[in-house]
């Protein structure tokens, strides 16, 4: 990230995990799932709050709260008991959302279990498409309040709908929409009615985050919207750490920029997108990393996209080894001259 004011900065969605020495099935397992950003493998390893410390250097960030990252679901209670190794270690993530399952049998339990953390704030799990209307799931969802918890939504904003009808009905519990409600290109009217109709429900907020698969323009537009419909009381900008640095760009992504080239009566043709994609998926790549993250992270992703810089990178040993034997040949000479003068 690079260097910003020295504003004091509470990151509310950081995820920190360890594949290498627990569970997580999207990440352990060989088979990828599907994905917005599309191949994820950079994110199969380690990220600790060392990391997150790494990428925040220059931003005072004062706060963390971890976002529950899918620890293996057959003992939703071990991942906060990890995280409280790395708050005694690090003193980070401040809080944390935990995981919870609010259809199972388990539910009352492992709810009373999350909730013994002091440091646990909320839960999340991403419900299927029409489970914020099951009666037995919104049953789950009844505990929250009594024990001092609220929910983190992650759904497609064409669930926005029901979500609307919960938090409507359950006023005393606070709803947090995730990733600003999913919108998608080439949807963003019919997001726009649903995050309308949301925002009616005063116990509802929104982290702002998750956009990697939307063209900068249509980010633009979707945070504009956001702000606009909610406020700043209600909005939040938030970091998604580490995934949000894992985007690519997608054939999704090139089909937005092909119609805001269209909107902008930008000439090109086919073959000339095509012969030239790298250098415009770097591009677009670049121009998202320096509205998410800064100047600098975009000029850090042009320049791993840069043909001279990677050859430049690779002859560096090369010039390394150069320098060394230079330098032996100089120390060898000025021993002899030594030498010779004594």
């Amino acid at each position: 990230m690079s260097s910003e004011p020295n504003f004091p900065i509470a990151d509310a969605h950081v995820h920190f995990w360890d594949p290498r020495s627990h569970y997580y099935p999207w990440l352990c397992d060989p088979d990828p799932i599907a994905f917005r950003y599309g191949d994820y493998r950079a994110l199969r390893r380690p990220y600790l709050p060392a990391d997150y410390r790494a990428d925040a250097a220059g931003w005072n960030v004062q706060r963390t709260v971890h976002v529950e990252a899918e620890w293996d679901p057959r003992n939703p209670t071990g991942e906060m008991q990890f995280i409280a190794q790395l708050r005694a270690a690090h003193s980070w993530p401040t809080v944390a959302i935990a995981q919870a399952w609010l259809d199972r049998h388990d539910c009352a339990a492992v709810l009373e279990a999350q909730a013994e953390q002091a440091f646990v704030r909320g839960v999340r799990h991403k419900p299927r498409h029409g489970q914020l209307d099951d009666a037995r799931w919104r049953a789950g969802y009844a505990r929250l309040a009594p024990l001092g918890l609220h929910f983190e939504l992650q759904a497609p904003w064409s669930d926005l709908g029901a979500a609307a009808r919960l938090a409507h009905d359950y006023p005393d519990t606070a709803l947090v929409l995730n990733h600003a409600g999913l919108p998608l290109a080439g949807q963003i009217a019919g997001w726009r009615a649903a995050m309308s109709e949301l925002r009616r429900c005063e116990n509802v907020s929104v982290k702002i985050s998750g956009l990697g698969n939307l063209a900068a323009a249509t980010q633009r537009e979707v945070i504009v919207t956001v702000l606009e419909l909610y406020g700043t009381r209600r909005a939040m900008f938030v970091s998604n750490h580490p995934v949000d640095k894992s985007f690519e760009v997608t054939d999704a992504v090139v089909q937005d920029f092909r119609k805001f080239l269209d909107a902008q009566k930008i000439p090109y043709t086919e073959a000339e997108l095509h012969d030239s994609m790298d250098w415009v998926k770097a591009g677009i790549k670049s121009e998202i990393f320096v509205s998410q993250f800064g100047q600098e992270e975009g000029l850090r992703v042009r320049a791993q996209t840069d043909p001279q810089v990677l050859s430049a990178l690779n002859l560096l040993p090369k010039a390394k080894d150069l320098a060394d034997n230079a330098k032996r040949i100089l120390a060898q000479r000025a021993a002899a001259q030594q030498q010779s003068n004594r």
